[in-house]
């Protein structure tokens, strides 16, 4: 699913939220990072150009490709790993930093990927995670979203539950000594709706997967519903379009 959009247009997006989380960390040089469904890095740039040493993780081997070249590119040493949240392919214990920004939330079993997580960190160490909320843009396109594609068959919970404190405390349960939870907002600004509904269209993977599978007279109506919605949430008056979406960091310690 990923892979249907250009993510590398979103990446740019999403980094200053990375490096806020890398900065909550209280990461020093030569500590040991995972980045747990890394996409193309922004994390796991953060904390190399910190010093850190740095794994990345990701389950879809084109965001890998991507990584690796960011990376090369970028002059940082980061060691690249296909592997699932929900089944990490890495040692017990093996890393003080453990972390995802806007990734392991959208893993089918929450509860999985919250053990996978605490089993890779040390004793002691930090488990972090950036996490979307219900409130604002996002969570109200993936309803809209969900309202055609139809829900899940097997009833999976919403990767939006990741960004509800109580939950996270509950999926973290016996697992975290402590946990701090800071809310925070992630803004996107366009120069028009049109702008807007062309880039979710260009890179967002479920949305181009329903326009794959959708009539044409549907996703027309799918359409007009996204562009009234983001009108209906635009926060700009200047003919921009600027749209922000709630969410949370997450920084607990095994």
């Amino acid at each position: 699913m990923w892979s249907l959009g250009d993510y590398g247009e979103v990446s740019p997006l999403l980094e200053p939220y990375a490096v806020k989380l890398a900065e909550s960390c209280g990461l020093r040089p030569g500590m040991r990072v995972l980045d747990v469904a890394a996409g193309n890095g922004n994390f796991a740039l953060a904390t190399a150009h910190i010093g850190a040493v740095v794994t990345a993780s990701d389950l879809t081997p084109r965001m890998l490709e991507m990584g690796r070249e960011r990376s090369q590119a970028a002059g940082a040493a980061i060691t690249w790993l296909e592997g699932d949240a929900e089944s990490l392919p890495v040692e017990d214990s093996s890393f003080d930093v453990v972390a995802s920004v806007f990734g392991a939330m959208f893993a089918p079993r929450p509860e999985q990927v919250a053990r996978e997580m605490f089993r890779a960190c040390v004793p002691g160490g930090v488990v972090a995670m950036a996490n979307y909320a219900w409130d604002g843009y996002l969570a109200s396109f993936a309803k809209l979203l969900a309202g055609y594609s139809g829900p899940s068959p097997l009833g999976l919970p919403s990767p939006f539950e990741w960004g509800d404190p109580a939950e996270v405390e509950r999926r973290f349960a016996g697992l975290a000594s402590s946990i701090e939870v800071t809310p925070g907002v992630v803004a996107m600004t366009f120069a028009s709706v049109d702008d807007g509904l062309a880039f979710f269209e260009r890179t967002n993977g479920p949305h181009i997967a329903l326009k794959s599978l959708a009539s044409s007279d549907m996703y027309a109506e799918f359409m007009r519903d996204t562009r009234e919605l983001m009108r209906t949430m635009n926060r700009a008056t200047d003919g921009r379009l600027h749209l922000e979406s709630g969410y949370i960091n997450v920084v607990a310690r095994k």
